[in-house]
């Protein structure tokens, strides 16, 4: 497993969670961390992939602060299409009742809506909209959030936003025939549906994400729900955020043989990130472009589109690649590779984790690749705590409301 070396935080659980939440398409835990940081407790995590579930069971395990779900949470290395939240989940039986679940997340999967793919949509078999809404009409949570890339937005998707907006709040779409559809609709309210910008909330990368937060009538009522604001009016960047991991990478080469050539190239990394973020202060110009975990179905693992690899070397790094662990670099000697390549250092996975905002000790597991896809397809926890934090304050306003 690889580790993200940051402080983890401490604390008591409680007995009992105020909030209740279960995730589907959890991945490696972006979504999953921020909504446990902004105060939901989660019954399950639903992920395929083998090694992102592994992740979220070995971290769950291992963390302190999440000592209430390795009591109470079913991680399911699962196909969502056959997840039956009533039957799955184990460690809490009895505990999941209809109406009773605070909150149905999920990051369903993006490649049907992606500007990097054929833009599909509900005819990618991957589109997995329908089997959020079938979840949401059996479990009828009080809050629904439901992630996807920006590109879900765009004027192609407005049949299909209209027939999700149908199916949870009632009203008419178009349908494949072209025919109105009328929908009576899930006793929902869609609060919002729009797009933050990850660079807002102190991630230094731009991530644009396209967010959907409903409510059930009853819940929403009288209430107003307040769309996050931005925690940061200055954006976080690239040399900041990986100031301490490149002087630990290259630090461990400092008056040894290689003292000279590793000085060299650390100052370099240092001038071209520095000198980028100082260039264009104020327009973002120092954070990184989007990190992509790209597909099992291409080769390795690398930081994205020539586009995004040009953005990576103004920056003063080498997108060509993943680079290996601080330990393994030294065991496998692949510092030319790694380190000091013409281009610049290439990223860590634990270094792709700082980018993407994971702010605790989180371990991924499998291979290198394996890793940095867990990485690179992750929603970025501290906005996923912005949005958490907003939906809470409206379930608590509700709470308080109906007591």
């Amino acid at each position: 497993m690889t580790q993200v070396k940051e402080p983890g935080s401490a604390g008591a659980e409680p007995a009992e969670p105020a909030f209740t939440s279960i995730e589907i398409c959890a991945g490696a835990g972006g979504q999953a961390i921020g909504l446990h940081q902004a105060g939901f407790r989660h019954l399950a995590l639903v992920e395929i992939d083998l090694h992102a579930a592994k992740t979220l069971k070995e971290n769950i395990d291992v963390h302190p602060v999440w000592a209430w779900e390795k009591e109470h949470c079913d991680v399911l290395q699962a196909d969502v299409t056959t997840f039956d939240p009533y039957s799955d989940l184990l460690k809490s039986p009895g505990r999941l009742k209809k109406r009773d679940l605070d909150l149905l997340a999920g990051g369903v999967p993006c490649p049907p809506f992606s500007h990097a793919g054929k833009q599909l949509g509900k005819a990618d078999e991957r589109d997995l909209f329908p089997r959020m809404l079938e979840l949401v009409e059996l479990l009828e949570p009080r809050a629904v959030m439901i992630e996807n890339v920006r590109g879900i937005m765009d004027p192609k998707f407005s049949d299909y936003r209209d027939f999700i907006f149908a199916r949870l709040q009632g009203g008419t779409y178009r349908g494949d025939d072209g025919q109105i559809v009328t929908e009576e609709g899930l006793g929902y309210t869609v609060a919002k549906w729009d797009v933050l910008e990850a660079s807002d909330f102190g991630v230094p990368q731009l991530r644009p994400r396209a967010i959907l937060v409903a409510f059930r009538r009853d819940v929403i009522e009288d209430l107003k729900y307040e769309w996050p604001t931005a925690t940061h009016e200055e954006p976080v960047s690239v040399a900041d955020a990986l100031e301490a991991s490149m002087s630990e990478r290259y630090g461990r080469y400092f008056g040894g043989e290689d003292d000279q050539r590793a000085r060299h190239a650390y100052a370099r990394w240092q001038g071209m990130a520095r000198g980028r973020d100082a260039a264009l202060k104020g327009k973002s110009g120092g954070i990184a472009p989007t990190l992509v975990g790209g597909s099992k179905k291409h080769g390795g693992a690398d930081l994205g589109p020539s586009r995004a690899k040009t953005a990576w070397k103004l920056l003063g790094v080498s997108g060509m690649g993943v680079a290996n662990s601080i330990d393994l670099c030294r065991e496998k000697k692949s510092e030319g590779r790694d380190l000091f390549g013409a281009d610049g250092p290439m990223l860590t996975v634990q270094q792709a984790a700082i980018i993407q905002g994971f702010p605790v000790e989180w371990e991924f597991s499998g291979g290198k690749t394996a890793q940095y896809r867990q990485v690179g397809n992750a929603f970025p926890p501290p906005v996923a705590k912005a949005v958490g934090t907003s939906i809470i304050e409206v379930l608590r306003a509700a709470r308080e409301r109906d007591q």
